[in-house]
């Protein structure tokens, strides 16, 4: 048995891995060299050998170079639970223009200069209301949204990708990446309106969340200004737009391989097996997976958020998956 800091590891087989040897191992190698870039401790020498052999040929060859490799283990909190949750995040696509125009005022902000020194900083009401203090900010506008809403979704995600006009007028896509937060904590609007008896649980998605607004626009700031955290971004290029943004182990993410989990539980770099169910449904999702993120609500030994990528349908998909979730850490083993 292996002890972290909020897990204990227990040594398992791999026949107990549910569905192992159905997944498309290969198709975790891309996840799994980057991850190596910057390896968890214990990593080294394996990844040196990743990096310095070619990929897989097939899924068997990649399956069999794992358990040739690397060990199972069952991650379990410290009582002895097995299951825990798995929810979904994605990386909004949103039209923005560079200065405040008809329909596009809502802006988007670097992290201000004294944002480490002033902890916690103002809130979100404070930040959209004070008329001194959005004075104090403008500088830091990077780009201006249409609707509230979609600064909330890219805050809540970390990140997201602006279309926006170049100095020629040509449209290009460009990141804005987590640049940091108010240190305030964060509260979901969604539960808001279930607390208050405006939606039902089932019915708190983002287009449910949306539809609401539109209906109850006199009561929109209010709702947003429940959640008091406001997140601050940086501008980057998107050279290559197959690659998501870089997790909290600083190596972009793959769309369905990389997971946020909690790394007092599972360190970044470590490839998973993960068990749990497509969203809204009971149809098995399991496969490989690469811890290489987190997020300020992805706490606890058996916690994940699983990076769906990009566009409309990774945001349904994200917005629906909250899902009973199972993990096995995949471990190298001593003197592999």
């Amino acid at each position: 048995m292996l002890l972290r800091e909020r897990s204990r590891w227990v040594e398992a087989d791999w026949s107990e891995l549910p569905g192992w040897g159905a997944d498309r191992a290969a198709e975790l190698w891309p996840a799994l060299s980057r991850g190596c870039v910057r390896p968890a401790s214990g990593w080294a020498e394996l990844c040196a050998r990743i990096n310095r052999a070619p990929a897989p040929e097939d899924d068997a060859q990649a399956a069999l170079w794992l358990m040739q490799h690397l060990k199972p283990y069952r991650v379990e909190s410290h009582q002895g639970e097995a299951q825990g949750l798995v929810t979904g995040y994605f990386e909004p696509m949103l039209d923005a223009t560079r200065r405040p125009l008809a329909g596009f005022q809502v802006p988007v902000l670097a992290a201000p200069p004294d944002l480490n020194q002033r902890r916690p900083y103002f809130t979100r009401q404070q930040i959209e209301s004070d008329p001194q203090l959005r004075q104090r900010l403008r500088p830091l506008e990077l780009a201006f949204l249409e609707d509230p809403l979609d600064l909330l979704v890219l805050q809540i995600q970390g990140s997201g990708r602006l279309r926006i006009n170049d100095s020629a007028g040509r449209p290009q896509w460009i990141r804005m990446a987590f640049a940091g937060h108010n240190d305030h904590p964060y509260q979901s609007i969604g539960k808001a309106l279930i607390e208050r008896g405006e939606l039902r649980p089932g019915e708190a998605s983002w287009p449910g969340i949306r539809d609401w607004l539109r209906r109850n626009p006199q009561q929109a700031r209010d709702l947003l200004w429940s959640n008091p955290r406001y997140v601050f971004f940086k501008e980057e290029p998107l050279p290559d737009p197959n690659l998501g943004p870089r997790g909290a182990q600083g190596v972009p993410l793959t769309p369905g391989r990389s997971i946020a989990v909690d790394r007092s539980s599972i360190p970044y770099g470590t490839p998973v097996w993960l068990d749990a169910s497509e969203p809204l449904s009971n149809t098995p999702l399991r496969r490989l997976m690469m811890a290489q993120d987190t997020g300020s609500a992805i706490v606890g030994a058996v916690r994940a958020d699983y990076f769906w990528g990009w566009g409309s349908e990774a945001e349904q998909q994200a917005g629906r998956m909250k899902q009973p979730l199972r993990l096995w850490a995949l471990w190298p083993v001593t003197g592999s």
